[in-house]
Formats: C-alpha cells, structure tokens, sequence
C-alpha cells in the first residue's frame, strides 16, 4: 500500500475550504458545499469529508472534541527560519488562531503552531534548509 493522502471530517465545510484555500493556500477541487472536497497542497491530497455525510454513509454517530484538539497535526515546511516567520505572520493576519508563536526548539528548528477554525493544529517549521524525503 502507498499513502495516498489524508482525510479531516469537518462540521463546516464552507469555513474550512475558504481556511484551507485562502489562508494556508491549498489547491481546491472542489465546491465549498460538496459531501467530500478534495484539495491539493504541494501534490499531497487532502480530503475534507463533511462530518454528517460521513455518519449517514457508515451509519454510525461519532465524537468530535470542539475547540483546539491535540489529536493530530498537519506539518507544513519552509526552507528557513525567516519563512517561518513571515508565514506564520501572513496566515494570523488572514485568520489562523495563533497556538505558539514562532520559536527555535533545542533540536535545531524554528517553529509555530495555528488552529484552523476547528480547532486542529498545524504547524510551520524549518531546519534551515531546503526541504527533503
């Protein structure tokens, strides 16, 4: 098996695709009020499937932790530390809830963390230097 992507199961869908794609710059594919929206962030799918549809689909009710939730993160990389920054900057500017303004850790990278408006965390980080698998 290959990754092929990941999925969020969301409550409103049309806040959290305009978050995704205006403020963090996911590439949608979809309508904000489509049962499952598929965005594309630097070839890595993204599925954003709408909580409802997804209990009527499995025909089962799920939990959902309201607020800022530690259950998982998306990790987002910048080539240096000034990147993460200024990233960090542009996106509370455009929205994003500040979680941990941008710090240099003892391990050797600067990082931040923001919500989106769901709660789930994200975080911008660099090693200063370029990007690699």
């Amino acid at each position: 098996m290959k990754l092929d992507g990941f999925g969020l199961f969301v409550d409103d869908m049309p806040t959290m695709v305009r978050f995704y794609r205006d403020v963090l710059g996911f590439e949608i594919k979809e309508g904000e009020n489509a049962t499952d929206v598929y965005l594309i962030k630097d070839g890595t799918l993204f599925v954003m499937y709408g909580r409802k549809d997804f209990e009527t689909m499995t025909s089962r009710k799920y939990e959902y932790i309201k607020g800022i939730n530690g259950h998982f993160e998306i990790a987002l990389y910048v080539d240096t530390f000034e990147e993460v920054d200024e990233e960090y900057a542009k996106v509370i500017e455009k929205g994003a809830r500040s979680v941990l303004e941008p710090t240099t850790e003892p391990w050797g990278q600067r990082t931040c963390f923001i919500s989106d408006p769901e709660g789930n965390l994200i975080e911008i980080g660099s090693f200063n230097k370029p990007f690699q698998r």
